[in-house]
């Protein structure tokens, strides 16, 4: 998907590596901002880039697809979907790590991102996809794109600065 100066597309193992540095400042601008996506701060390069390692090793083994959106600047967004499943479970997919840098917010990159998740779900014969949030601001897209909120769960897990937060699940049907 393509519009003005912005892309999004899937990236394969190789493409990852060469951009893991890209991937990382994107993560950990995002963490440094507040977002809740599993880690605390202060958050050191090293981390972010052994993060991006294991999913580059998950890409690799086609447990995951990498969707990244960018710009002139490069990489400003990306999502991953989890198809790793049980046996019983193979028309089912987890939607992870929706990440726009905050200098590219307020564009339409998270709806870009998610649709074209949503497309890469449904051409790899995935129809329930799964997530969970503690942004309201995601939330708000979730639902506008069409996700039917599940519930809630309070005090799941903790924000960056240590605070505990709710985390909301949602699913849809593609």
């Amino acid at each position: 998907m393509t519009t003005d100066t912005m892309t999004v597309r899937s990236l394969d193992a190789a493409e990852t590596r060469e951009r893991i540095a890209e991937l990382a400042e994107v993560l950990r601008d995002c963490v440094e901002g507040g977002a809740s996506v599993s880690f605390m701060l202060p958050m050191a390069r090293a981390t972010a880039l052994a993060f991006w390692e294991k999913v580059l090793e998950a890409v690799a083994r086609g447990e995951r697809t990498l969707l990244v959106a960018e710009d002139d600047r490069g990489i400003v967004g990306t999502v991953q979907l989890i198809t790793d499943m049980p046996e019983n479970q193979p028309h089912r997919a987890d939607v992870a790590k929706l990440l726009v840098h905050r200098r590219a917010r307020g564009a339409g990159i998270g709806r870009r991102l998610m649709e074209a998740v949503e497309d890469a779900a449904r051409a790899q014969g995935r129809r329930v996809l799964v997530l969970d949030t503690a942004s309201s601001t995601a939330e708000r897209l979730y639902e506008r794109l069409g996700w039917q909120r599940v519930g809630v769960v309070p005090d799941y897990a903790y924000l960056p600065d240590g605070a505990l937060c709710a985390t909301a699940f949602y699913y849809k049907h593609v």
